[in-house]
């Protein structure tokens, strides 16, 4: 979008607004600034630095704020997701089953445990795993699931659950993008054996660097999960098992504990957010172009990501960024086609919803600081897309 301006000589020129952040963390800073500096110069008096008391203190708000008996701190939400798998023992020769439509920590995770991924297809309407297709796919190596919690909206839960009981294996949540969401009335986290979040600065709760946390109602987990992530030692140069070195810093934690305080009022931003998109799209012709996030009954998204679909994409994206509007895709190539998994011979066509959401998703800025006016001019320039689209098309 551009405006009208008048320099100082009194001609008249076209003037681009004011760059738009796609995801702008100094606006949530500038409110916080006087906690978090205050959280960091406690810690920096104390000079303890990794786990320690302001670990252990985020660790019981954490499990406070899901619903759980125990989360367990750790580096990243990638080792959050390792850690998991080798708390249940997976190992070479197993199969854990998981969607090709998500950060490649997901699977990659799963290959450094020694297993091996087996992808599903996804919903193409939530953009989950579909639970459908899990039962055909399930062998005497599957050792567990690991749905994903994408863009903040939980996996369909319950046939998840219900399939994994019926076989013996275990369920995984990667709930990387989701802390607060809930599906019928449970945290994600907290409906299969373990949930992995990470803290990511992008995250809806974001540390100053990386950080991950793994909740569980298992006090055997916990307690293997705390062995794993200091080297598989519980007493100094004494090792009961092989382990990693996965441990929280107490920076990280003291920024995140300040953050926790505010992360409701956040996540409700978001989701004000989302409603008015969903009105202002209601009210421009390019409403019946895109497909927007879906919130089915009985969940609570939180919208880590604002995704729409639409089959223009790449033609939208570029004229978006001509008006100064950012965006992102998450994610342009679905994890069966990388390089990184060719060994596992996948080919184009083999999960086609994975892929053809690849192809048409992209996310638009819904961060809790955007303003009405910013999201007002995101969808007019997404119309103007369309309409100038519509308008070649009647000259045609």
């Amino acid at each position: 979008m551009t405006i009208n301006a008048v320099s100082s000589s009194g001609v008249m020129f076209r003037e681009k607004p004011p760059a738009l952040q796609f995801l702008d963390l100094r606006l949530q800073y500038e409110e916080i600034r006087d906690e978090i500096m205050q959280a960091v110069t406690q810690v920096l008096e104390t000079q303890r630095f990794v786990l320690g008391p302001e670990v252990e203190q985020l660790e019981a708000e954490i499990a406070d704020y899901v619903g759980c008996r125990h989360a367990v701190a750790c580096a990243s939400g990638t080792d959050a997701l390792i850690l998991a798998l080798l708390a249940l023992g997976i190992c070479r020769g197993d199969e854990v089953i998981t969607t090709p439509f998500t950060f490649v920590a997901t699977a990659s995770a799963i290959i450094r445990a020694g297993a091996t991924p087996v992808f599903a297809d996804i919903e193409p309407n939530t953009y989950n795993l579909d639970p459908t297709l899990l039962r055909q796919l399930i062998t005497p190596r599957t050792r567990a699931i690991l749905p994903v919690h994408l863009f903040g909206l939980a996996a369909e839960m319950e046939p998840i659950m219900k399939l994994a009981s019926e076989h013996g294996v275990s369920v995984i949540e990667d709930a990387a993008q989701a802390i607060g969401a809930a599906y019928r009335g449970k945290s994600t986290g907290t409906i299969g054996s373990m949930g992995c979040f990470s803290f990511f600065p992008s995250k809806n709760l974001g540390g100053a660097g990386d950080g991950g946390m793994i909740t569980t109602n298992d006090d055997g987990y916990a307690d293997r999960l705390r062995l794993l992530r200091v080297h598989g030692s519980r007493s100094k140069y004494r090792y009961e098992i092989l382990g990693m070195n996965s441990r929280l810093d107490a920076l990280q934690a003291a920024i995140l504990r300040v953050k926790l305080r505010h992360l409701n009022d956040w996540t409700e931003q978001r989701r004000c957010n989302a409603v008015r998109y969903a009105g202002l799209f209601a009210h421009v012709e390019a409403g019946n172009h895109v497909a927007l996030p879906l919130e089915p009954q009985g969940m609570r998204h939180v919208y880590n990501q604002f995704t729409i679909r639409c089959p223009e994409r790449d033609g939208l994206r570029e004229h978006l960024q001509r008006e100064g509007v950012p965006t992102e895709i998450y994610y342009p190539h679905p994890l069966h086609l990388q390089p990184a998994f060719a060994y596992l011979r996948y080919k184009e066509g083999s999960l086609p919803h994975a892929e053809l959401a690849a192809r048409q998703v992209v996310s638009l800025p819904v961060y809790p600081e955007l303003t009405e006016d910013e999201q007002r001019m995101i969808v007019d320039a997404i119309a103007g897309f369309y309409g100038h689209r519509a308008g070649r098309t009647r000259e045609a």
